[in-house]
């Protein structure tokens, strides 16, 4: 396995620095925190322009049909720069209705989202946060030829601005066949949808959903009833690795601020870069990032050579969590008082990468979903090499 950019890749990677760079400020990262639909429409346009709407999906639906990882460079770049556009949730969406939606849901759907005309974004977590089969409890009974959809959905990316949301539902109990879960196109503006805007600490666009009784089509149905949670797992795979992106991109530009102002904060007659306590802190800063880098580079690998990636994809997040935690955490050290000032740019990097590592699941989580692997499959879990019987 070659994690390192190829030379393509690495023009992807300069070409999307170099136009984020340029059209993105953070004082356009403020005004989006306030603003009413939390993205600028004109940018949005460029950047499906720049055909990175449909990067990851099929040509024939608009996309360019490359790898994940070339998603993942250009995610890792919008983190850089704390990009206020709905790529991610778009993007997982999309992939997601790529691989397991029907033939009409691609053709309706993926061209538009690849030419800028359509967002998306995706439901599954509840008043219990846990991303299991146990903690859904939206319930979507069978109606004549359609589903009557009634629960609630919480922290939902961009639901406002989203013209189509997937939610994942119980159809039935749980059983030794299946987990019951099945997937839904929702319409956020349908009838029976009330959306509720949430406060973050990220100050980003993120929503309750409320369904009373709302109805959708049998069209709807996103792969087979009851059979959605292999689905929604992929889904949430695929979502937390290039959430990882994100944040090592927001956490390498963070702790590329710290280095600069080391370099140049002058206390007691030299530059604190020249103390050894703070020089450990930044090298601390850039292993992380690289180790983060490397994790979650190595899911998506593996997502496209049509590996198992769920372990990859969880040492990735669990690392991500607690080591982009701590580059934040070592730059407001590092800056001291300043770094705390609303005023300062700093904190809007500290505030993004902090909401991110309680996102689709928490270090623990992750490190129980290793260890499960580990124990219940003996001397068959990949954790990079096989490991030995007994081991």
């Amino acid at each position: 396995m070659d994690i390192l950019p190829s030379e393509e890749e690495q023009m992807l990677k300069n070409v999307a620095r170099e136009f984020l760079e340029a059209e993105i400020s953070t004082a356009m990262v403020r005004e989006m925190e306030i603003d009413g639909i939390g993205y600028p429409p004109a940018l949005w346009k460029q950047m499906a322009d720049l055909g990175w709407l449909g990067l990851a999906l099929p040509e024939e639906y608009g996309g360019q049909g490359l790898p994940l990882t070339y998603l993942g460079l250009v995610l890792e770049e919008a983190g850089r720069v704390l990009a206020p556009v709905p790529l991610h949730s778009t993007s997982v969406a999309a992939l997601t209705i790529a691989n397991d939606g029907t033939d009409q849901q691609k053709k309706e759907i993926l061209p538009s989202v690849s030419d800028g005309g359509m967002i998306l974004t995706w439901a599954v977590h509840e008043r219990d946060p846990r991303l299991i089969p146990e903690a859904m409890q939206m319930q979507a009974t069978a109606d004549g030829d359609g589903w009557i959809l009634n629960g609630t959905k919480m922290f939902v990316d961009n639901l406002v601005v989203s013209q189509r949301c997937l939610v994942a539902c119980r159809t039935s109990p749980a059983s030794d066949a299946n987990e019951g879960i099945s997937l839904f196109l929702v319409d956020p503006n349908g009838n029976g949808v009330t959306q509720t805007s949430l406060i973050t600490l990220a100050k980003d666009k993120q929503s309750r959903m409320d369904l009373q009784n709302a109805r959708v089509e049998r069209t709807a149905l996103v792969g087979e009833v009851d059979q959605g949670w292999p689905i929604v797992q992929r889904m949430l795979d695929r979502a937390t690795a290039l959430l990882c992106c994100q944040m090592v991109g927001a956490a390498r530009k963070d702790a590329e601020m710290a280095i600069e102002y080391a370099k140049n904060r002058v206390a007691f007659g030299r530059p604190i870069g020249s103390f050894q306590s703070v020089q450990h802190m930044l090298a601390d800063m850039i292993i992380n990032v690289d180790g983060g880098q490397m994790l979650a580079f190595e899911a998506l690998w593996n997502m496209d050579q049509g590996l198992p990636s769920s372990v990859e994809v969880s040492q990735a997040k669990a690392f991500c969590n607690e080591k982009c935690e701590v580059v934040v955490r070592h730059s407001q050290v590092i800056h001291g008082g300043i770094g705390f000032m609303m005023e300062f740019d700093l904190h809007l990097w500290f505030r993004r990468v902090t909401s991110w590592t309680m996102r689709l699941g928490t270090t623990y989580e992750h490190r129980a979903k290793i260890a499960s692997a580990l124990l219940d499959v003996p001397g068959k879990v990949r954790l990079g090499m096989p490991l030995p019987v007994g081991a």
